[in-house]
Parts: structure tokens; C-alpha cells; sequence
């Protein structure tokens, strides 16, 4: 299918968009369009574990501020920008170079579905976690995610039912606001986020209310109306709601487990590790997501549920029972482990069959020799 996606953010269109094109000038024409998208992957993972590597248990900013060098927040905000630039402007240079694909689309959205998590993890480590007088508790950390992660399931859903991806405000928005939050952070240290900033709110609650804001009061309805308005116009790709529903029902269930061994976990699992709990969502919901893109890019139905469903159940319902006592930890590493092996092994699967079937190469514009 063609592709097509509607940006009409002012951001993005009168601020954002300028700068790209200025920078996609100095883009060498040899250049892969996919090693642009996949670079800025690649920037946003290594931010993501050198932080980790100060702050695995996101306390270092809340008990003794200077445990994370400054130069780690500046260059949070340099790999920030980079990924950001890159993400926008992978599909120019494929233009450019006309060479887009559904390669490209599939590699360009699948990332972003998982760098989208990723990017809110490591800004976790900027307001810290709850120590009794600064910093977010781990429960609003995994509601904070969970809405983030619902945004971005939104607006594919609704291309699923469209065929056009309208672009979330918030993208644009989320990521000045990251890059000004490690800029600022850089600058003041990380005390600044530790002062009541206005009316006795910190910046962090005005942060998490705007995100609430942003999702339950604009996207979500913009995705209704957009799907509604395709209804009238007899544009819709689904006719019936029960297919137009399914790629719903994988995310929510996924939502539900997880909430449930949050909540009613003995060992308080998501207090204790709360990184490895939250990547595991995080990795576990871009599959689910990178599914939906691949039936919507042809035409093809989601499948009802999603196989990680199934071990997931039996880890939580063994969790919640008792029956794994003192290993739940350990379980939950491996159970993480194996979901980001399994995650990682199906993009490199799609992406070999994806470049076979087209011809292509993923990182290279030459063409393959056909055999």
C-alpha cells in the first residue's frame, strides 16, 4: 500500500521542518535511508544504557544529586537531538534518493515503536524515584509509560482502520521538551527538578499532567474523529467494528497482565526492579505494535493474540499464586531476557525476508543480484 501521513503540527511544520531541510543537505546521496533510521536507534540505546550503567534503580538523582556526571545529561541531550533529526528525516532522504519502501516504513515505525519506550525510561532518571520528598513513584512511572505507549498504539490503529497515519502532536512536542529537560539538567543539576516550581507543583507533575492532558484530551479524540470522519466518507479499510477493534485486543490484554503483577506482586516485583520490569513492557509492547504496522502494510488481519500472551499469563499467574516465592526476580530477568531476544530476532527475520522479497539490501541503496 501507498504510504501516506499527515503532520499538522505547527512545531513541526513552520519551526522543525526548516531545520531538516537544511540538514538533509549535507546527507551524502549514497547514503541508506534505513542507516539513517537505524543510527538514530542505535544513539537513543547507547544513551539509554549509559545512563542505566549510573542509575540502574533510578535513585542516583533523588538520594545524592551529582552521581550522574554532568556531561552524561549533555550528552542525553545531544543523542536526544540526533535520533530526533534522523527520525525525521530518513523519509526525506529516501525520497531523495527514490529509494522508499515498505522496508523502510516497516524498519522506520518498528523502531520508533520501540524506541518510544525507551526514550521515557531514560528520562525517568531525570526526576528520579519517589524517596519521600522528590521524585515520581514507580506506579506513576508505569502509568506515565503505559500512556505514553498507548499514544503511539493509537495513532497506528488508527492508520490500521484509515490507511493514513496522521502524526501525533505529541511526538514533536515530547521531544523539545526532553532535549530542553537534559539541557536544563546540564545546566542546574538535577536539584532543579527537586524544587517546588510553581504553586508548589514540581516540574515533574506539570509534565505528567500535560502528557494525561495531551493523550486523553487530544489524541485519543483526534484518533476517534479521523476514524469517525473515514466512517462517513465510506473510506474505511474495515467495515466491520469487530475488525476494526482487533489490533486492540493484544495491546489491552498485554495491559492487564502486566497491571495485575504490578499490583498484586508479593515481592512488590516492580518496586525492586523497576528498570528491567518497565524494558520488559517496553520491548513486550513494540512487538505487539510492529504486528499491527505489518497487517496494516498488507492488508492482512492481526492475528487475536499475540503468543506472548500466553507465557506472560503463566509468569503472572505463578507470581501473584506464591509459586515462584523468592525467584520472582530471577524469573523476571529471563522472562526479560527472552522477550527482547525473541523481539530482536523477529526484526532481523522481517527485515531478511523484507530485503529478499524486494530486491533490496537494508543498508546499502545497491540493488541485490537476483539469484
Amino acid at each position: 500500500s501507498q504510504y501516506s501521513a499527515v503532520d499538522t503540527n505547527p512545531l513541526s511544520v513552520y519551526i522543525m521542518q526548516p531545520i531538516w531541510n537544511k540538514i538533509i543537505k549535507i546527507v551524502p546521496l549514497w547514503i541508506a535511508p534505513n542507516l539513517l533510521t537505524f543510527s538514530g536507534f542505535v544513539m537513543i540505546l547507547v544513551n539509554y544504557f549509559l545512563i542505566s550503567f549510573y542509575d540502574w534503580d533510578y535513585t542516583a538523582s533523588g538520594t545524592s544529586p551529582g552521581l550522574v556526571p554532568t556531561w552524561v545529561w549533555l550528552f542525553s541531550a545531544f543523542t536526544t537531538f540526533c535520533a530526533y533529526a534522523l527520525d525525521s528525516i530518513d523519509g526525506k532522504h529516501a525520497r531523495r534518493t527514490q529509494s522508499s519502501t515498505p522496508l523502510g516504513e516497516l524498519f522506520d515505525h518498528g523502531l520508533d515503536s520501540w524506541a518510544t519506550s525507551i526514550f521515557v525510561l531514560s528520562f525517568f532518571s531525570v526526576c528520579s524515584r519517589d524517596n519521600g520528598k522528590t521524585g515520581v513513584s514507580v506506579y506513576t512511572m508505569y502509568i506515565y509509560l503505559s500512556i505514553v505507549l498507548f499514544n503511539f498504539m493509537c495513532s497506528h490503529w488508527e492508520k490500521y482502520n484509515t490507511g493514513v497515519l496522521f502524526l501525533p502532536w505529541g511526538y514533536d512536542i515530547s521531544q523539545v521538551v526532553l532535549i530542553a529537560a537534559y539541557l536544563l539538567t546540564g545546566a542546574l543539576g538535577v536539584e532543579v527538578w527537586q524544587k517546588p516550581f510553581l504553586f508548589g507543583y514540581y516540574i515533574t507533575d506539570a509534565l505528567v499532567i500535560l502528557l494525561i492532558g495531551f493523550s486523553l484530551f487530544l489524541s485519543f479524540p483526534q484518533t476517534l474523529y479521523n476514524i469517525h470522519r473515514a466512517h462517513l466518507k465510506k473510506t474505511l479499510k474495515n467495515e466491520s467494528l469487530y475488525e476494526g477493534l482487533l489490533p486492540l485486543v493484544s495491546p489491552l490484554l498485554l495491559f492487564v497482565l502486566l497491571t495485575v503483577w504490578v499490583v498484586l506482586s508479593p515481592s512488590n516485583i516492580l518496586a525492586k526492579q523497576p528498570r528491567l520490569f518497565l524494558w520488559m513492557v517496553g520491548v513486550a509492547f513494540s512487538n505487539i505494535i510492529c504486528k499491527v504496522i505489518i497487517c496494516q502494510m498488507s492488508s492482512t488481519r492481526p492475528e487475536r493474540f499475540h503468543w506472548f500472551l500466553f507465557p506472560l499469563a503463566l509468569v503472572v499467574y505463578a507470581a501473584i499464586s506464591g509459586l515462584l516465592g523468592w525467584t520472582e526476580e530471577a524469573v523476571l530477568a529471563v522472562l526479560t531476557a527472552l522477550v527482547t531476544a525473541a523481539h530482536v530476532h523477529f526484526g532481523v527475520c522481517v527485515g531478511r525476508q523484507l530485503s529478499k522479497h524486494l530486491n533490496i539490501y537494508i543498508f546499502s541503496l545497491k540493488k541485490r543480484v537476483q539469484e
